[in-house]
């Protein structure tokens, strides 16, 4: 049958997307932002949809759905852009869709774009998990993968002053050759299942949400323009240094003179003023008396961010303006310790997800704006981006707050370790690097979370992801999450730091609390003895059903989960004194969605929040435990008193 069934999606991905003009790029370009050379005009919004039949996946390119509005060909609802589709409507079908799924709709591009002589670029945040790109009918670039960015140079298929179409396909199945992994499982029994019946299922335990996740732009250069920016930072004394690279391109066609083409800096500060000034597309600025970026409450001032005014001209004339934001802070480590600004660190915060109702993993302002608040309301100063990489405008907020994060890719729960897995693993990775290398928020780099490193060919695998993660940034530790035994870890040897998952007294020995202290104490401390590497607790927790209470603590209630967690603070605060032992981080943040199945009454309920983000009991009890430690760095973070007695 070829093509026509659904777990041959990704073989025709190849086949139909031969006319793609360029091809899965792994560069999304810098984030769109405005400036006096670049106008940004956002195609957010209701666009029209459409899924394919489950049974006849290349219908839509058979039939060019690209080549006009999808309403000319058939039926189309509305579609949020960005959300996740699957909670939109209350059609099943729908929310549990695997197969294509197509968007599409229409956009102005003023006549004076064409006029200037502007380059214009398509850019989607990201697309869950394979996509194509349509403008006019033509099929511009491709890109398997989701929660990372694609661009395209839409200026030569523009109809200036008139009506565009953009139209994007994707595809939300995973397979044993993506990242993250699934598989498609065909029921072939007449008796019990319809004919071509199948169903997929994953290697991880949150929803496989699909959709345009993150926000659509269409941004514009003048024909030189800034491609990317490198920034590193160091501290010398009172003073920052910032080292800087920028390339450019240009898109001019025959004889020109742009090829002399210089570059400038500005520095700002915080407010906008002027702070100093550089010539040359490579170079550094020191910063006199530099104000240094520095998490929640280490600092009273965290989270400070100058502006680098990047400035990229040529002889014809063109001017292109790029605003940065620059951190400036290091990072260190050594077989204990993580520092930042030559400070020891100690890792405060929670496992996440991009979630919520309605909108799934879909951008939502509102949202990012309530998590920050919650996180500085428990004292964090820190999350990881589990088990993918989040929207850049999250990443933002983490840069503004003093936030420090754990940047994470997209490989949940692999396993089998072949080298076509370990180059795609590689490549999401330098997408990742790309994309965040100069955030100051992130601190480490993670390859992966719980992978089946117990295996033999894991220990080649990681140690090539993990160093080309290090020939891509030097300047960050790398690590990934276990949850293997360490006798049969083979992924651990190549890590900077070891962050483990473990969750004494509910997958085992449920119910017995006073064993946390001994098994957490006994396992961590063997690990730096096995490994002489910095240790942390990467996801410890307790599911807990809001409202539901029993006194003594029983298993699913909010005094459970609480319970649970004063236990391990005991066992962290002993690990802490050996001085090898820099983190901890519950799981989870909120309650989140999950496939369905009889273990998870609703989804995942390990959130110190709701789904909603209201405070359970856990909640509390972090907050008490977390501005306590925060004392240790910033004398005036004052402990709630609430839960005092509780603790002691």
């Amino acid at each position: 049958m070829g093509c026509l069934r659904i777990w041959s999606v990704l073989t025709c991905l190849v086949s139909v997307s031969l006319v793609v003009e360029s091809r899965d790029s792994s560069w999304g370009g810098l984030y769109p932002r405005e400036s006096a050379s670049r106008e940004v005009k956002s195609l957010d919004g209701l666009w029209n949809f459409r899924l394919s039949p489950l049974l006849d996946a290349e219908k839509g390119f058979r039939e060019e759905w690209y080549a006009q509005p999808l309403s000319k060909s058939g039926p189309v609802i509305s579609m949020a852009v960005p959300s996740s589709y699957n909670d939109i409507t209350q059609d099943k079908d729908l929310r549990d869709h695997i197969g294509w799924a197509w968007y599409d709709r229409l956009f102005y591009v003023p006549t004076r774009w064409q006029t200037d002589k502007q380059r214009v670029v398509l850019r989607l945040g990201s697309a869950h998990y394979n996509s194509i790109i349509y403008v006019n009918g033509h099929s511009l670039t491709s890109h398997e993968g989701g929660h990372l960015p694609i661009m395209a140079d839409i200026t030569t298929k523009l109809v200036y002053g008139k009506e565009n179409l953009v139209t994007v396909a994707i595809n939300n199945t995973l397979t044993p050759e993506t990242i993250p992994q699934g598989t498609i499982v065909e029921h072939n029994d007449p008796s019990r299942y319809p004919p071509g019946y199948f169903a997929q299922s994953y290697n991880f335990d949150f929803t496989n949400y699909a959709g345009i996740h993150r926000p659509v732009y269409i941004y514009t250069t003048p024909q030189t323009f800034i491609e990317d920016i490198l920034i590193t930072t160091d501290i010398n004394g009172a003073n920052g240094v910032i080292t800087y690279n920028v390339t450019h391109g240009n898109t001019m066609i025959g004889p020109s003179r742009s090829g002399e083409v210089g570059c400038s800096m500005k520095l700002l500060d915080i407010e906008g003023d002027h702070v100093t000034s550089a010539m040359g597309c490579q170079g550094t600025i020191v910063v006199t008396n530099a104000s240094l970026w520095w998490p929640y409450l280490m600092s009273e001032n965290p989270g400070y961010m100058y502006t680098l005014l990047v400035a990229v001209s040529d002889a014809e004339g063109n001017l292109d303006l790029y605003p940065h934001k620059v951190g400036i802070r290091t990072l260190g480590w050594n077989s204990t310790t993580l520092t930042i600004n030559s400070k020891p660190l100690y890792l405060r915060g929670c496992g996440k997800h991009e979630d919520a109702d309605i909108r799934g993993k879909g951008v939502d302002y509102a949202l990012i704006v309530k998590d920050f608040s919650l996180l500085k309301w428990l004292g964090a100063n820190s999350f990881r981006t589990s088990h993918y990489p989040y929207a850049e405008e999250i990443m933002d907020m983490a840069d503004k707050e003093g936030i420090m994060i754990i940047d994470e890719s997209p490989a949940v729960g692999l396993s089998g370790f072949d080298e076509a897995l370990m180059n795609k693993h590689i490549s999401v990775m330098q997408e990742l690097v790309q994309r965040d290398k100069n955030r100051p928020s992130v601190i480490m780099w993670s390859v992966g979370n719980e992978p089946k490193s117990n295996q033999a060919p894991a220990l080649n695998y990681f140690s090539k992801v993990v160093s080309a993660t290090k020939s891509a940034d030097p300047s960050r530790p790398v690590t990934c999450v276990l949850n293997k035994p360490k006798e049969k870890e083979y992924a651990a040897s190549s890590l900077d730091v070891i962050l483990v998952n473990r969750y004494y007294s509910w997958y085992g020995d449920t119910g017995h609390l006073e064993v946390i202290k001994m098994q957490t104490i006994t396992e961590f401390s063997e690990w730096h003895l096995l490994h002489n590497k910095p240790v942390m607790i990467s996801e410890y927790g307790a599911g807990s059903l809001p409202g539901y209470h029993m006194d003594p603590a029983w298993t699913w209630s909010e005094e459970y989960q609480a319970e649970l967690m004063i236990r391990n603070f005991e066992a962290f605060d002993e690990l802490r004194s050996k001085g090898y032992f820099v983190g901890e981080m519950i799981w989870n943040f909120a309650d989140f969605s999950t496939p369905q199945g009889h273990t998870r009454p609703g989804g995942n309920r390990k959130g110190i929040f709701t789904r909603s983000r209201q405070p359970k009991m856990a909640a509390h009890v972090l907050r008490y435990r977390y501005h306590n430690l925060a004392n240790d760095t910033l004398t005036n973070s004052q402990a709630p008193m609430c839960f005092t007695s509780v603790l002691h």
